[in-house]
């Protein structure tokens, strides 16, 4: 009995614990002070579409190209701090990183379909549109993530960065316990981002057989990035891309020896070289 009461009262612990932590996002007015210790002005703002939500942090001058960051999952703008401060990139881009649409402060909870983000995502380029050219990055979940905005957004980008990019349907693992995990009162027990997380990676096995057709709408040049030790994301999903880029004017691939899932943070200079090819 007492090791049943044990038991209760520390799931109970948890399903408590699990509303509030993990949510990977950091409140605007605590990043700003921290860019503004590396000498570097950070912009927060929040567009609503739809009636939905989209938070993005900027910076760099607005009179330069923009770049674009889009995360995978979970995560939030944040995953590109390092690259928001880097004093060479901001002497060639502004750049932008976007909370996707449930995760950060862009309605934090709620996941959506691809072709849903990209909906809500995609005014924020006419808003932000300074007549420069206009590159956009994506990791993991964020490479489909990007191949949609671009093909949504014919002649909008100069060039795209797909990192770790998890694009191919037959790479993905069939993974059918997540639907017992946010059908049910399961869900609850999952902590954090990794709620919303579970749900869209669900969403993801069928997005990405949509998706196989957008690939042909892009002329841009395409550059692949991805470690070649990746087990999340098979380095395969770079052969999956290239075939299905039949319009794309130029495709370049870094494929880095050793590396695994976490290459914007663990290879920063591979990824900062190629992301200064762009313009």
């Amino acid at each position: 009995m007492r090791m049943f009461l044990v038991v209760g009262i520390i799931l109970l612990i948890w399903l408590v614990l699990a509303q509030s932590c993990m949510m990977m996002r950091e409140p605007d007015d605590k990043a700003k002070k921290d860019f503004e210790q590396s000498g570097v002005a950070l912009t927060t703002a929040t567009i609503v579409v739809d009636g939905k939500h989209l938070h993005y942090a900027l910076t760099g001058n607005d009179t330069l190209p923009t770049l674009f960051f889009v995360h995978g999952t979970p995560g939030s703008w944040d995953a590109f701090q390092k690259y928001l401060k880097d004093k060479d990139l901001l002497q060639r881009f502004r750049m932008v990183a976007i909370d996707r649409p449930g995760f950060g402060y862009s309605d934090y909870g709620t996941p959506e379909h691809l072709a849903r983000q990209s909906q809500l995502i995609s005014p924020l380029f006419t808003i932000l549109n300074n007549k420069k050219p206009m590159y956009i990055a994506g990791h993991s979940l964020g490479g489909p993530m990007i191949v949609k905005l671009v093909a949504d957004n014919p002649s909008t980008f100069s060039g795209m960065v797909i990192i770790s990019g998890s694009i191919d349907p037959d790479e993905e693992k069939p993974e059918k316990w997540r639907p017992i995990l946010y059908k049910t009162p399961l869900t609850y027990f999952v902590p954090g981002a990794m709620r919303p997380s579970n749900e869209e990676l669900w969403f993801l096995k069928k997005d990405l057989v949509y998706l196989k057709d957008d690939f042909s709408k892009i002329t841009c040049p395409v550059f692949f990035i991805h470690g070649m030790a990746d087990t999340w994301v098979p380095p395969g999903n770079v052969e999956y891309g290239k075939k299905l880029l039949i319009n794309a004017s130029h495709i370049e691939v870094k494929l880095i020896p050793g590396a695994n899932h976490f290459i914007p943070w663990t290879k920063f200079d591979d990824i900062k070289e190629v992301l200064l090819k762009l313009y």
